[in-house]
């Protein structure tokens, strides 16, 4: 794995553009850049083939939880196969690799070389040793995957999250002393919770091992939006710059924002996969620099990025989701005949929502990666959020006149 920084938005730190080259593959995946969420290796809704012909160039990274593939082939059948690239036919995708699932307190008494992450599987709760977790990485092959990490909500003790920062850094030197490559391809996870103090605790630890990226975990677990940016600045603050950042927990388009401007990398997230099982589309505009960000057209049905398929305003609305998509739903069918679909449950529903959702979060940050490469990423989240702001001083008129807690977004 090679990954270069090529466009700094203001100098060094903040947003920036780079290229992430994964194996021998001489095409890279530009960052900022979504891992497309998938269950057991592909999208919910999405074929190989529908997943093959995404817009935009380049292999589509896909981001894979270990943690599924406990229950299923055994790490040894997966791995004579070839690994999950061959089994499920993605040769010209990029596979990420990071267990984040709910982890709890482990009891203290457990001896050390017995010591691993409790997860919920679909079999029930199960200890993940590193030992068992650098198995199921040896079998999939990804092309880069993090370490195990201890993630804990927000608001926990401080007794609590510095066991969880201890065990991770452990966990760490455990894998790299496991991976038959010698960490080639191992992203360092660093937690904390929100304790600035502990974050960077963790964070100085995590880079001076030899791996190759960073896997910053723990957010979107309790954190507000304001104290999110002094966390996240802590952390980068520490990290190298010729090294990936990749990020869970940042979903919304706000918060996706909020890392670039931190100078993260990679993004994965469940967003497009729960605003389609809740038979939502993704309407706002992409080109945030030019002209209105929402329409007042918009205004009038509630929240300004997403509309609500289901609802009965649609039922004879024969546009398509949003005017000039170039995504197949949008080029082939009706607002109107999606809502159809919704309300006698067939799954088509959801094939077409997810086509068009992942078609225009792909679309967003390659919007972004267009700003920073013209040095307008301020301007570009300045208008993004003004034109939030505007809606939900709009749409809520008893908003009390307290800041929006989508505006706390720092840019460098």
């Amino acid at each position: 794995m090679r990954f270069a920084v090529n466009h700094r938005c203001g100098g060094i730190g903040g947003a920036r553009v780079g290229a992430l080259f994964a194996g021998n593959s001489p095409i890279s995946v530009e960052t900022p850049a979504l891992l497309l969420s998938t269950m057991k290796g592909l999208p919910a809704f999405l074929s190989r083939d529908l997943v093959a012909n995404l817009p935009f160039p380049g292999p589509h990274p896909l981001h894979i939880s270990p943690i599924d593939f406990i229950h299923g082939p055994t790490p040894s059948i997966i791995s004579s196969i070839g690994g999950l690239h061959e089994m499920l036919a993605l040769q010209n995708c990029v596979l990420v690799a990071s267990p984040r699932d709910s982890i709890e307190s482990l009891p203290e008494s457990v001896a050390a070389n017995k010591l691993g992450a409790s997860f919920e599987t679909p079999g029930g709760r199960r200890l993940v040793k590193p030992s068992d977790y650098m198995e199921i990485i040896s079998s999939l092959k990804p092309d880069f995957w993090a370490s195990l990490a201890d993630e804990v909500p927000a608001r926990v003790s401080e007794k609590r999250n510095k066991a969880s920062v201890d065990r991770t850094v452990r966990w760490l030197d455990d894998c790299i002393a496991l991976d038959k490559t010698g960490g080639s391809n191992i992203f360092g996870a660093i937690v904390g919770g929100a304790s600035v103090e502990e974050r960077k605790r963790c964070a100085t630890e995590v880079a001076k091992k030899n791996v190759r990226g960073f896997y910053i975990g723990g957010f979107g677990l309790g954190e507000s939006m304001e104290e999110r940016p002094s966390l996240l600045n802590t952390v980068v603050d520490i990290l190298p710059e010729e090294k990936p950042r990749q990020i869970s927990g940042l979903a919304l388009p706000e918060e996706v924002l909020q890392g670039v401007a931190a100078g993260i990398d990679l993004f994965d997230s469940t967003y497009i996969y729960h605003l389609t099982l809740g038979g939502l589309a993704l309407v706002f505009p992409l080109d945030v620099l030019e002209g209105e960000i929402f329409s007042t057209q918009l205004h009038n049905f509630g929240d300004v990025t997403k509309i609500n398929l289901r609802a009965t305003v649609y039922r004879k609305d024969t546009s398509p989701l949003v005017d000039n998509c170039s995504c197949y739903t949008c080029q082939n069918h009706t607002r109107a005949y999606i809502n159809h679909l919704l309300n006698v449950h067939e799954m088509l529903a959801q094939i077409l929502l997810e086509i068009h959702n992942t078609h225009h979060y792909l679309g967003f940050f390659r919007s972004i990666r267009e700003a920073i490469k013209i040095d307008k990423f301020d301007l570009f989240c300045k208008k993004f959020i003004e034109g939030r702001r505007a809606h939900l001083t709009s749409s809520q008129p008893c908003y009390d006149g307290k800041e929006s807690p989508f505006l706390s977004i720092q840019t460098n």
